[in-house]
């Protein structure tokens, strides 16, 4: 099966997966709402690429396997292809299906996952646009009235606000799809339901619910919601954000600076210098999004960003990355990280309203530098010892006790723990800051 693609900008590499209908890259390139998205993902220091599945656009148009696996494959073919080692990925209401079993199939291929106005099933589909009903009951007269047929499925996509617009939707599908493909599309599409791997996704994930997709109207707003936070709230730490900047809600996520990124590298770089790895995570963040609510949530989250970055930035720290409701940063010196943690806990303990019950994991070692990155052992290590952690602790391997011997800080042991990944038990110390 030949797959095409575009690519678009230099930059952190983004995967965006294939939308509902066929619609093919050189639609998206010209409807003004997709193209703005393309553009303003690429000034925010993306490269994006854009990619027809099979039956669709310019890919082959005779293969009508619309099947999971099949758009797994797809999506695999275009990475390959590309050499890319590691990227983020995005999905599209029916898309999020592909990019959810892809990432729980190659998470070390994902660094961030994007849901935009995810579906997981065919009844999220059908909560969110009840059109759906009408599409299956004139499928089978689709080949006798494509015309008709399309024009329905474009008026259950964006709506009927605007004509002109419903009108050049239709007119795309019908461009970008033979009606025997949409039939087998619409047909075997419906039938994928991934609700069970939501909580198989294991890498930082984003879901957006998008306020200026167009096709908003089309479908109950309270529904929509629904279906958006129950997909949300499935998947394990992963941030919910209502905006109306799709482009900028995903750099702020991913922590792109246009400034400082350059055109992506493949292969691992040389292991770097000594440096302490600091991993911070906002327990019970999920509860408090459903209780707080969208708008005073993200407040929330933001003041916990505000605290963070100033004080990595006054204790010499490096950000690496967000990922979810946390951070990862890194340290030239294993005191001034060990200082850092004691500062972050004070500062999230002294701020006043909604309580920041951040847990906090450091480790020491000779991480893997690559794209400004950082891998290996000593990473995951600090992640693992981050995750034994309750809100408000500090908790750091033996490498860092040890190299920060006699600095004034106090450590009591807590035992030994199996990190997954490693062979021997874990022993791992408390740091002492309160008071």
């Amino acid at each position: 099966v030949n797959i095409a693609y575009a690519q678009f900008g230099e930059g952190v590499p983004l995967v965006y997966a294939p939308g509902a209908f066929g619609l093919s890259v050189h639609y998206y390139s010209e409807l003004p709402y997709s193209r703005g998205n393309v553009d303003s993902l690429v000034a925010k220091g993306f490269q994006v690429v854009r990619y027809d599945g099979r039956g669709g656009g310019s890919s082959d148009r005779d293969n009508l396997d619309y099947s999971l696996d099949a758009s797994v494959l797809d999506l695999e073919a275009v990475v390959e292809r590309l050499g890319l080692d590691r990227f983020v990925l995005v999905g599209h209401f029916q898309s999020s299906r592909a990019t959810i079993a892809y990432t729980v199939k190659h998470p070390q291929r994902v660094t961030h996952l994007v849901l935009r106005d995810p579906t997981a099933s065919k009844a999220d589909s059908y909560a969110i646009f009840p059109g759906f009903a009408i599409m299956d009951a004139v499928l089978p007269y689709a080949a006798e009235q494509w015309e008709l047929v399309s024009l329905i499925a474009a008026a259950i996509g964006v709506g009927m606000a605007d004509l002109d617009a419903t009108s050049q939707f239709a007119k795309a599908i019908r461009s970008g799809i033979t009606v025997e493909s949409f039939v087998a599309q619409q047909e075997t599409v419906d039938a994928v339901d991934v609700s069970g791997l939501l909580p198989a996704v294991q890498v930082p994930t984003l879901v957006i619910v998008d306020k200026a997709f167009p096709g908003r109207s089309a479908g109950p707003a309270a529904k929509w919601s629904v279906v958006v936070n129950r997909i949300a709230a499935a998947i394990p730490d992963a941030r919910l954000e209502t905006t109306d900047d799709f482009a900028a809600a995903v750099a702020a996520f991913v922590h792109v600076d246009k400034a400082t990124v350059g055109p992506s590298a493949s292969g691992a770089g040389p292991a770097s210098a000594l440096q302490a790895i600091l991993f911070t995570d906002l327990v019970g963040h999920t509860e408090m999004m459903s209780r707080l609510g969208d708008d005073r949530g993200r407040d929330v989250l933001r003041e916990h960003e505000r605290i963070t970055r100033e004080v990595l930035k006054a204790n010499g720290g490096t950000e690496v990355k967000t990922m979810g409701d946390g951070f990862m940063a890194s340290f030239g010196s294993v005191t001034r990280a060990v200082e850092c943690a004691i500062a972050l806990q004070r500062a999230f303990a002294e701020r006043e309203g909604e309580p920041l019950p951040v847990r906090i994991g450091l480790n020491a070692g000779e991480p893997i530098e690559e794209d400004g990155d950082l891998f290996g052992a000593t990473v995951i290590l600090a992640s693992r010892i981050a995750a034994k952690a309750d809100g408000g602790e500090i908790l750091v391997s033996d490498n860092v006790r040890s190299l920060s011997a006699g600095k004034g800080f106090l450590f009591a042991d807590r035992g030994e723990f199996v990190a997954k990944g490693f062979e021997e038990p874990v022993r791992v110390y408390e740091v002492s800051w309160r008071g």
